[in-house]
């Protein structure tokens, strides 16, 4: 009887053990994501980190290496000094303070306005290729729509002299209005495409219904589509936004003193003597922040907006 008990209750527990060991499997399988996420978390923010803590740095901890504040350096106020944004400059006149400001106001006004200009004509163009059937010759919307798409491929230094000539022919070297223009063209693509996804989303019984109580095509747009796809244009804004305040080529091309913006600037922090590595680190540290506070407060915006039909 009690060799039939000993070879009957392992049979028993046989189920209690397998889902025990699948817990286990699961708590396995969890700690592996949650390490691989922290480990590529670190990987992404180490540049951040080490932009942010070389702008404390003096020249000698840069060489060597050093990357923990207060232990393998003690951190110093030169590079912001050198802006004038340190603490015992903030308050004196200071000639790289007021080139820094007009740099990033270039970049502020700059990035708005070639943005805000690249939603409204993407928009329109994104709208029409979503709701109406073109055809030129053998092209159709597909093809318009990779037309446009197809733009972010071509290199810009292939535009560098054309865009050289026409500027100067048109007077818009070193102005922020030529900056706007060409950057309003260099991310009209991308918002032609975030915008298309979003409005192949909206049924198109919703602008029925807007035509039947009496709105014209425009209104329906205008009152009733745009509300809706109001979180990709807040995506494709940012986004748009990201890249102009990025750009360098156009920028160091098409500008000389006037109406230069930040990255300009960040790069020209290197002489006959070397790189001042403190300097420059301030200086990116100051542009990167405006596109971190972005990041971290609009995150779900640009979240909706990019994943906009991707579950169609």
């Amino acid at each position: 009887m009690s060799a039939e008990i000993a070879i009957r209750t392992p049979a028993k527990d046989r189920p209690r053990e397998r889902a025990h060991s699948g817990e286990l499997a699961r708590a396995g399988g969890r700690v592996f994501i949650y390490a691989a996420l922290i480990v590529w978390t670190f990987i992404a923010l180490f540049p951040l980190y080490w932009t942010f803590t070389t702008a404390f740095k003096l020249g000698r901890d840069v060489t060597q290496g050093h990357l923990i504040p207060w232990i393998d350096f003690t951190p110093s106020w030169k590079g912001w000094q050198s802006l004038g944004l340190s603490p015992d400059s903030i308050f004196q006149s200071w000639q790289s303070r007021d080139e820094f400001i007009k740099r990033f106001v270039n970049s502020i006004i700059v990035s708005l306005g070639a943005s805000t200009l690249a939603l409204a004509l993407g928009s329109t163009v994104a709208y029409g290729l979503s709701r109406f059937t073109y055809r030129f010759g053998r092209w159709g919307n597909k093809d318009l729509s990779f037309f446009f798409l197809s733009q972010l491929i071509l290199p810009p230094v292939v535009l560098a002299m054309p865009f050289l000539v026409l500027y100067k022919a048109l007077a818009l070297l070193d102005t922020r209005i030529g900056l706007i223009l060409v950057y309003t063209l260099m991310v009209l693509p991308i918002v032609i495409w975030v915008m298309r996804d979003q409005f192949d989303t909206i049924p198109t019984e919703i602008e029925q219904a807007a035509l039947v109580d009496g709105c014209s095509i425009w209104g329906a747009f205008l009152r009733v589509i745009l509300p809706i796809a109001l979180p990709g244009m807040v995506a494709a804004f940012i986004l748009s936004i990201v890249l102009c305040w990025n750009e360098y080529f156009f920028s160091s091309l098409l500008t000389g003193f006037d109406a230069q913006t930040l990255p300009v600037m960040v790069a020209s922090q290197t002489g006959s003597q070397g790189i001042n590595w403190w300097s420059m680190a301030a200086l990116s540290t100051a542009a990167i922040l405006p596109l971190v506070l972005i990041g971290i407060f609009l995150e779900r915006y640009i979240v909706m907006g990019l994943t906009a039909g991707s579950g169609k």
